[in-house]
């Protein structure tokens, strides 16, 4: 574990203070089989669950009574059979006494519990789950389809869960400062061996390398491509061509699986060609506008745009965009080179509580989602609170079937030079993120080193470290 037993003691007696009754049962996560059940994926526990109770067992379901506030922990124990393959663990009764929890069952008990509860009238709250095998525990346990499941999780539950792993402790940061490190090291590693010849899947192969043997996993599936306009854009056996940028968007877990996100655009030449610099800089410059403006108080919507009106304004003096930048940003005219939000949350899941549903996490009463494209991708818009973990994350992308859909369908022409933006169609896309804590006056990087990313310090870092195969 992580973190103190009075730790987990006092996350789960304020999740119960804010539920306020009922009876609250926090799923853990099982074993998923990858092509036949001996042969499963890494284990990865349910965030939600390691929050509360910081076991990475499998096959454990917390269970908080909120009226009474008497707390279970159920499992089964481990046989003679799991000690021959796996060796012995801790038993059930031990990880209960770690995280401050007073009794225990096996997991049959589990429907006896719930019956009980519902017979009562009682509540029972459960989180959005997104697991088929979760569903299905809670269809026999509450006889809810699982097309019904996420409808039916409790809201009470939901955003009291938010509040408390929104706001990350001094510990938490400690962490998420590791998982930074190890970020660090990826993408440096990615940045000296991006050159000529060398394939995306040789990088991304290296990077998860990187994670697995100074972390846990991977916080997300590499993006390593010269696509970049890809927002998604997995390795693939393609070599990189010189003259060509490489986009990599990677993270990594710690053990205990706090995540980070770092994304850096390197020229596979080792030098910007000059209509890649007059990009570059225009990213690299609401790169820093988010970080001077992000303090508690800020919505980070308005962040978000104010990062779109200097797009506009930079992307105006290349000859891209035209007219009036707020009408433009209105209409959503920069949403053709930037169809994404500024940032998420970070935390233990890299798009943080994204499970639980977006609305909750990254919009309030306050401040409410919009359906405009480009805007719609914001994942969080509220206003932001020291010990909050975001992404700062611009970019600019051509997208070429997108630029041929929105001439033809005339969207925004009157504020973007068609004629021009044709001429960058093979251009590919830059993105530069950083993981950014908000502090008590502004905000500052996670991580011990920042991963070079002005146009000179990038150049300067491949040409000294540019490494061998």
């Amino acid at each position: 574990m992580l973190f103190s037993k009075d730790t987990y003691s006092s996350r789960r007696a304020q999740l119960r203070e804010l539920v306020g009754d009922g009876l609250i049962v926090l799923f853990g996560n099982n074993d998923s089989p990858m092509n036949y059940p001996a042969n499963t994926y890494k284990f990865r526990q349910d965030s939600s669950f390691l929050y509360f109770y910081g076991q990475h067992r499998d096959g454990l379901v917390g269970v908080i009574d909120a009226n009474s506030g008497d707390e279970t922990l159920y499992g089964d124990e481990i046989d003679i059979d799991d000690i021959v393959w796996y060796g012995s663990v801790t038993s059930v009764v031990e990880m209960a006494q770690e995280c401050g929890v007073a009794r225990t069952a096996p997991m049959g008990a589990l429907a006896d519990a719930v019956s009980a509860a519902v017979k009562a009238g009682r509540t029972v709250h459960f989180l959005p789950p997104y697991r088929y095998d979760t569903q299905i525990q809670i269809m026999d346990l509450l006889g809810i389809h699982p097309s019904k499941q996420r409808e039916a999780a409790s809201l009470k539950l939901i955003k009291a869960v938010v509040k408390l792993r929104s706001k990350k402790s001094a510990g938490e940061i400690e962490e998420l400062e590791r998982a930074s490190v190890i970020g660090y090291e990826m993408h440096t590693t990615a940045m000296r061996l991006c050159r000529p010849g060398v394939t995306e899947q040789y990088i991304g192969g290296v990077l998860d390398g990187i994670a697995a043997k100074l972390g846990s996993i991977v916080s997300f599936q590499s993006i390593v491509s010269m696509h970049g306009e890809t927002l998604h854009g997995y390795p693939s056996p393609r070599k990189l061509e010189a003259g060509r940028l490489l986009l990599c968007d990677a993270g990594a877990e710690t053990i205990e699986h706090y995540c980070s996100d770092h994304t850096r655009t390197t020229p596979v030449s080792g030098k910007f060609t000059q209509r890649q610099k007059d990009i570059y800089n225009i990213v690299v410059d609401c790169h820093d506008l988010a970080l001077t403006n992000a303090r508690p108080g800020v919505r980070w919507w308005d962040v978000h745009r104010a990062v779109c009106v200097l797009m506009t304004d930079r992307l105006k003096e290349l000859g891209l965009m035209k007219g009036d930048t707020e009408e433009a940003v209105n209409s959503g005219a920069h949403a053709l080179f930037m169809p994404h939000g500024l940032g998420h949350m970070m935390g233990m899941d890299v798009h943080d509580m994204e499970g639980l549903g977006q609305v909750y996490v990254g919009y309030d009463d306050e401040t409410r989602p919009s359906t405009q494209f480009g805007t719609a991708s914001l994942r969080f818009g509220r206003r932001l609170e020291e010990g909050f973990v975001v992404t700062d994350e611009p970019g600019i992308y051509f997208i070429p079937d997108l630029i041929d859909l929105w001439r033809r369908e005339g969207t925004n022409a009157q504020f973007l030079c068609f004629d021009e933006i044709e001429k960058f169609k093979d251009f590919g896309g830059i993105r530069i993120e950083d993981d950014v804590l908000i502090t008590a006056d502004g905000c500052r990087f996670l991580g011990n080193d920042r991963i070079p990313y002005k146009v000179e310090d990038v150049e300067r870092f491949v040409e000294e470290n540019r490494s061998e195969l």
